[in-house]
């Protein structure tokens, strides 16, 4: 069931780029600073040419999940409609796949981790 303020998107990579989002969702989305604990931050190569292409870059990050709750990774909640949250899945290469987490803020958003 979709909320008032529709989806909960954690971004710690390219969705947070201006450019991105103008290409995936068709506008500007309202971000909000959070973190994702019990995370770690690695780096994956991207060959899929229009996701470069939109990003700027070859390399993205990724995040794996280490079970420790020092572990953290900073990053941004993008409220997005659940049509915007379909987009975003199509933007994410392979790599990649969503889940539910909680964040630091006591909120559960969707998240990128790696597959």
């Amino acid at each position: 069931m979709e909320s008032v303020s529709g989806e909960l998107l954690f971004s710690y990579g390219t969705l947070q780029q201006p450019e991105v989002q103008l290409d995936t969702f068709g506008r500007i989305v309202e971000a909000e600073p959070d973190i994702l604990p019990g995370f770690t931050v690695d780096y994956a190569e991207i060959i899929d040419e229009r996701v470069v292409d939109v990003s700027g870059h070859a390399v993205h990050p990724i995040v794996r999940p280490t079970g420790n709750p020092l572990d953290k990774v900073v990053g941004k909640v993008l409220r997005v409609t659940e049509d915007e949250l379909d987009a975003a899945d199509e933007y994410e290469v392979s790599l990649y796949r969503r889940i539910a987490a909680p964040l630091a803020s006591g909120r559960t958003a969707w998240v990128y981790v790696s597959v």
